[in-house]
């Protein structure tokens, strides 16, 4: 068995630890060279991006294909190098996924989202992301693949979470009044994957997150809390001088649902709120 991906990093990185033991073997592209040569220390095929044979050849004997690359202003730059690839191959993958973002939702005013829910992006990236979601269910029905969506809150998990932005006295609970978001570990990500892998579903869409979203505020001081370090103050939003990009993300607050991949794919997070994420991570000693 065989994953291809295409955009190898935090996520796919996770995925791959959980399906290598199972004899999973493990192929992605790359762009530079370091980048290469981190794949194979890592236990993957490195697959230059200007080797579209190899590509080809690869994905012919590929059961998962997973995409996570972010969609730019042409597009999603996958689609570009796959579709080519897999005609060329002439053998399709039982699976094929793609990590979208909860920003295709827009802003809920902190109300529940679901798969069903109107989306209303609000930002460049929310946009580009409906746009690219719509481009692979496309291709999917046009080529016979089995093509399903995730759409992802902020993933978080070991070298990535507010320990870090706090040993590093980068962490800061900044206030915004009735903003919410939800999030996942990145291991539930992976095995939320691992899940529809098993039970693939052409044009299926979820929402892969734990069951409680939260305030930026409650997370920091509950990880302050688990190091033994004096919790930050609390910063109004007007006056933490933050970017365009970071106010567009705190304009925007709603809670997902995470009820269709429970009662589809019979997933279920392991760390169904911050808390036991945050514990799981310290225990591990991140």
């Amino acid at each position: 068995m065989r994953l291809f991906v295409f955009g190898y990093g935090f996520s796919a990185r996770a995925l791959a630890r959980r399906l290598r033991p199972q004899g999973w073997d493990v192929a992605a592209t790359f762009r530079r060279p370091e980048a290469g040569a981190a794949l194979a220390a890592d236990g993957v095929t490195a697959l230059p991006l200007g080797d579209r044979d190899a590509i080809a050849e690869a994905l012919a004997g590929t059961q998962a294909l997973l995409v996570t690359a972010p969609p730019g202003p042409e597009g999603c730059p996958a689609l570009q190098v796959l579709v080519p690839a897999l005609a060329r191959a002439g053998a399709f993958p039982d699976w094929t996924g793609y990590l979208s973002t909860t920003g295709v939702y827009g802003d809920r005013r902190g109300g529940w989202v679901f798969e069903t829910s109107r989306l209303a992006a609000q930002s460049v990236e929310g946009a580009r992301r409906v746009g690219a979601e719509r481009d692979w269910l496309e291709v999917g029905r046009g080529m016979g693949l089995t093509v399903t969506v995730f759409r992802l809150p902020g993933i978080y998990g070991p070298g990535r979470s507010a320990f870090d932005r706090l040993r590093a006295g980068q962490a800061r609970r900044i206030v915004a009044p009735g903003q919410v978001f939800s999030r996942i570990h990145v291991d539930d990500l992976a095995t939320g994957l691992e899940a529809s892998i098993a039970a693939p579903r052409a044009g299926g869409i979820y929402n892969l997150c734990d069951d409680e979203p939260a305030p930026n505020p409650d997370v920091v001081a509950y990880a302050a809390g688990l190091l033994g370090l004096p919790v930050p103050q609390e910063i109004p939003l007007a006056e933490a001088g933050l970017g365009p990009q970071a106010m567009r993300f705190y304009a925007e607050s709603k809670r997902i649902s995470n009820a269709r991949a429970k009662a589809e794919l019979g997933w279920r997070p392991a760390y169904p709120t911050y808390r036991e994420g945050l514990r799981a991570i310290l225990a591990a000693g991140g």
